[in-house]
């Protein structure tokens, strides 16, 4: 599903993979999230909610781009650098197609279902 994606202004090409934490996701778009850093690795922030995990797959680790919900904490993430192995209770929703430096530097993100 692609999807519209703006880091402090700036729109990105991104894309949410067909899990149904993704589609939960979905269902919550429009949404603009305050993002803040976290182990110099990936931005943080925290939908209104809780996703739907049920149905997971297989862990991967994250990759710098990657779109993703730690479900323990109830938090998205994108990161600017690889993350750490995979973790069972990391789940990749999606990708945003911007470089390092501008994941790395967003304060504010919206998310937007694609007209």
């Amino acid at each position: 599903m692609d999807i519209r994606v703006t880091l402090d202004g700036r729109p990105v090409d991104a894309t949410l993979n067909d899990s149904p934490a993704a589609r939960d996701l979905a269902s919550l778009l429009p949404l603009t999230l305050s993002l803040e850093d976290f182990h110099g690795t990936e931005r943080i922030g925290y939908p209104p909610r809780r996703l739907n995990t049920s149905d997971a797959p297989e862990p991967t680790a994250a990759k710098a781009g990657d779109l993703a919900y730690y479900a323990p904490w109830g938090n998205l993430a994108i990161f600017y650098r690889d993350g750490p192995s995979a973790d069972a209770d990391l789940l990749i929703l999606g990708h945003v197609d911007a470089d390092a430096d501008q994941l790395a530097a967003a304060d504010r993100i919206t998310i937007e279902a694609a007209s």
